[in-house]
């Protein structure tokens, strides 16, 4: 297959370049604008593979989106390109509704235009996959689980936008016959993942010595799902899914997001022992507005109907993510001294963490 996808260089994006080129020989274009969360080294082993090519570019110019797709003819667009971070949306809204709203516009009307000039097998066979989360069905009680029938409910900037987004995808395949496949995640994790999210920043933060911000009283609870086993989902909805469907892609692990601290902290007590436990690091600090309490996914519609498996239970995948940061202080080392050093964001004025 010949697949576009855009933000190839992200955490999740190039998680699922890597499996198309090295593991699955499919020709891949990435798009990705190298924004502080897309990093060309994440996808290096990709780099001068036969079928591989890159392109620097933003999503929101549709004309070069539309040269691309024209020039690279895909089979299929696989659009994970967003502003992702919730806390970087509390106190910078514009760019999540510029590349989640705007971006997805333009990639949309790309889309069109180039599906309606294809005829035959290449039109029948063309795909416009939109990668979205479990974020835009808002905040779940202490029992149930988000399915691809759950309303929506977002209530952050972040998971809005990316309602907005999930909504144009639909219109487009309802109004002018693109077909479309949609899929909500849960909480991702494992390597090349940017510092500023839960995991990395744990481990990066005991690893140094550093506190360990907890919010609230570390109840939230989230499903974690490994990137990887994320990756072969996505994979697997674009060649085998059914047009215009949903799939709700979870890792039946709910944690509260303090035992995740926790287990990091112990983990790591085991590969790098310290003069002193790394839980006595964690601090609890003030809750970000707005925070959810709990998310949960049934995943059994794509375990039915598309044969997907996860591979990686919590306890081995955390256990290999915090692994593969102890092996790979190359990746991000230079992040934490340029671009992120583990600050606390998403803080209104008024507001004290």
């Amino acid at each position: 297959m010949r697949i576009l996808v855009t933000g190839g260089a992200g955490f999740i994006g190039s998680a699922v370049t890597r499996l198309l080129v090295l593991e699955r020989g499919a020709t891949v274009l990435v798009v990705d604008k190298l924004t502080y969360a897309g990093d060309r080294r994440s996808i290096r082993d990709c780099e001068g593979r036969h079928g591989f090519e890159f392109l620097e570019a933003d999503i929101c110019d549709t004309a070069r989106m539309r040269t691309a797709m024209a020039a690279f003819r895909p089979d299929a667009v696989m659009h994970l390109a967003a502003e992702s971070h919730v806390d970087r949306s509390i106190t910078g809204a514009a760019d999540f509704i510029q590349t989640n709203i705007n971006g997805t516009f333009s990639m949309l009307e790309a889309a069109r235009g180039y599906h309606a000039g294809l005829e035959g097998e290449a039109r029948a066979r063309f795909r416009f996959h939109h990668i979205s989360t479990d974020e835009v069905f808002g905040s779940l009680g202490e029992t149930g689980a988000f399915s691809e029938t759950t309303a929506y409910d977002p209530r952050s900037p972040y998971s809005a936008s990316k309602a907005a987004s999930d909504h144009l995808v639909r219109a487009w395949h309802e109004t002018y016959g693109l077909p479309v496949l949609v899929t909500n995640c849960s909480n991702n994790y494992g390597p090349y993942h940017f510092p500023e999210k839960l995991i990395p920043l744990i481990i990066l933060n005991a690893l140094e010595g550093k506190p360990l911000p907890v919010y609230g009283d570390g109840s939230n609870i989230r499903d974690w799902l490994h990137v990887e086993d994320h990756a072969r989902a996505l994979v697997t909805v674009v060649e085998h899914g059914r047009v215009g469907e949903t799939y709700c892609i979870g890792g039946r692990a709910e944690r509260r997001n303090l035992q995740v601290v926790e287990t990091i902290c112990d983990l790591l007590d085991e590969r790098r022992p310290g003069a002193a436990p790394r839980r006595e690091l964690i601090r609890f600090v003030a809750d970000r507005p707005g925070h959810d309490q709990r998310y949960a996914i049934d995943c059994g519609k794509i375990e039915r109907e598309l044969g997907w498996r996860q591979h990686q239970s919590f306890e081995t995948g955390i256990a290999a993510t915090i692994d593969w940061y102890l092996a790979n202080d190359w990746w991000w080392r230079p992040l934490r001294e340029k671009k992120y050093s583990g600050e606390r964001l998403g803080l209104m004025a008024g507001k004290v963490g």
